[in-house]
């Protein structure tokens, strides 16, 4: 086993929020998709043994994840300590009001702010940032001067763009396929072979939601998935570092009973009540994997375009629609989700659990889902996440942190404020 380096109990401050250095190696895992279902089908056939000796001995609770909750958000939001507002980064695609484009986020160009992993590696510390795709890695290793690479591009490392060469090399295995459990199970054994190899202080690793968007909490490859990731969270633990979990998002059916995706296409009864062209609705879960859900979600952003359009009128309008749970303007949303306000829509709408919004239905290739059953997330349904130290916290913490709502992008504080010498 190698340890962490020992450094000087001294603090850094990211954002507003000061940050204890490691006094042991600490690993953070984004568990993407991982609603606390999953968690819990998992426990009830004992395929966890690792992660539930984490809720005992150490420290569970759930949290809540950044709005929307969808993945880059989300994962930034955990990275920087700091929700959308502070960062920049309110979706995975977003319209820019400036000049009408829209804009896949695909590099670290919307982010505003440092993260807690560059932060750490510029004062000295020897970080590690793997993600399962490469769509997020950019984002993750911004400004980062340490190992940062994606299991999808693990074949094409160098030591310029990725501080590391042959990963494939150190695992022992091709490049995993990006449709499958393997992409996050390399992740995870990418970051155990590190830590068998080189010292490391601070880790993070961030998994795919494949397996919680093909398959339910209950069914066998989920609990066989779920029991593949324990065992390499045992072995993480057993090499002495102290790992937290927690997710980005939970996860929902949005299927009709006989299969068929449950979708209110909120573009199409725009364009029938107020005209083509008057309004924009943009999905900000879509992403170059639409194989995972179709670019559909919880929640999707109005943009008017149409000076004699009310606000006020098209509010209203939407929440009279079947499958909405909340519609709001610009500035509540930016009020009540922490959002930058000048990448946000005119308005945003939320659906109903086990309601998918999309723009038109001619956006959308539901040939994209191969026949499987809708799953996807971004609304507040999806909010609810699992968060988990393996180690136990200071009395006075385990009892105030107990008392608390967490966010999700909380858990590298609890991990290098709280957890017991």
């Amino acid at each position: 086993m190698i340890n962490a380096v020992k450094r000087p109990s001294a603090s850094l401050a990211v954002n507003g929020r000061s940050y204890f250095w490691p006094s042991r190696t600490t690993v953070v895992i984004c568990f993407d998709g991982c609603d606390p279902a999953y968690l819990g089908a998992a426990r009830a056939v004992n395929a966890i043994p690792a992660i539930d000796r984490m809720a005992t001995d150490g420290f569970a609770t759930v949290a809540l994840a950044a709005m929307p909750t969808f993945t880059n958000p989300n994962n930034i939001s955990i990275v920087c300590g700091a929700p959308p507002s502070v960062h920049g980064v309110s979706g995975n695609f977003f319209l820019d009001r400036a000049t009408g484009e829209e804009i896949m986020m695909v590099d670290a160009t919307p982010m505003r702010a440092p993260t807690i992993l560059a932060s750490f590696a510029k004062a000295g510390a020897k970080v590690v940032a793997i993600t399962a795709k490469d769509k997020l890695r950019k984002a993750l290793a911004y400004q980062l001067d340490g190992i940062a690479f994606s299991a999808e591009k693990a074949d094409t490392c160098t030591l310029a763009e990725n501080g590391i060469k042959d990963v494939t090399g150190l695992v022992g295995r091709k490049a995993p396929d990006l449709y499958s459990a393997d992409l996050s199970l390399f992740v995870l054994d990418a970051g155990i072979r590190l830590l068998e190899t080189q010292p490391v202080d601070l880790m993070y690793l961030s998994l795919s939601d494949y397996v919680q968007h093909t398959f339910g909490p209950d069914e066998p490859e989920a609990i066989c998935f779920m029991r593949e990731v324990d065992r390499r969270v045992e072995r993480l633990m057993a090499l002495g570092a102290v790992v937290g979990i927690v997710a980005d998002h939970g996860m929902n059916d949005m299927a009709e009973a006989g299969g068929s995706p449950r979708v209110l296409y909120l573009g199409d009864r725009l364009d029938a009540e107020w005209g083509p062209g008057t309004t924009r609705v943009i999905c900000p879960i879509t992403d170059p994997f639409v194989r995972h859900h179709g670019a559909m979600g919880g929640f999707v952003r109005v943009h008017l375009f149409a000076a004699h359009l009310d606000r006020d009128a098209v509010i209203s309008f939407v929440r009279s629609l079947p499958g909405v749970a909340l519609v709001l303007s610009r500035e509540q949303a930016c009020k009540r989700f922490d959002l930058p306000e000048d990448r946000e829509g005119d308005i945003v709408v939320v659906a109903e659990k086990g309601t998918a919004l999309g723009a038109r239905a001619k956006d959308h290739d539901l040939t994209q889902l191969a026949g499987a059953r809708l799953r996807s997330h971004g609304g507040l349904a999806e909010q609810e996440v699992p968060f988990l130290i393996s180690h136990p916290l200071t009395p006075q913490h385990q009892a105030e942190l107990g008392a608390t709502r967490l966010r999700n992008f909380d858990i590298f504080s609890v991990a290098l404020n709280h957890v017991r010498a």
